[in-house]
C-alpha cells in the first residue's frame, strides 16, 4: 500500500480533537461504543477501527487518503487534495 487513510487523523480533523484524543479506545468510547474482541488482536482493532469508520460516514465524514509513501519516506496528503480513486462508500438505506 502507498496510499492510505489514516483513521486516527481523520477522527481527530473531523470531530476536532487533539491527537491524544485519537487511540483506539478512546475513539470508541467518544463514539458511544465498546471496545469488541481482545485488545491488540490484529483482527480485532481492525473490526473496531471499521466501525469507526462507518460512524464516521454516517456522521457526514468524506474518508479521504491522507498519507502516502514516497522514496521510503511518510508523506502526509494535503486535506484539499482531489479525490483518488473511487467514492467513499454511502452506508446502504434500509426500509422500515
Amino acid at each position: 500500500a502507498k496510499k492510505w487513510i489514516n483513521i486516527r487523523k481523520s477522527y481527530g480533523n473531523f470531530y476536532k480533537l487533539p491527537r491524544n484524543q485519537t487511540k483506539l479506545t478512546i475513539m470508541l468510547e467518544k463514539l458511544g461504543m465498546s471496545y469488541d474482541g481482545r485488545p491488540h488482536s490484529g483482527l480485532d482493532d481492525s473490526k473496531n477501527i471499521a466501525r469507526i469508520a462507518i460512524r464516521m460516514l454516517q456522521d457526514g465524514c468524506e474518508l479521504r487518503v491522507n498519507e502516502r509513501m514516497h522514496a521510503g519516506q511518510l508523506m502526509t496528503v494535503s486535506s484539499s487534495a482531489p479525490l483518488e480513486g473511487a467514492p467513499a462508500p454511502q452506508m446502504p438505506r434500509y426500509r422500515n
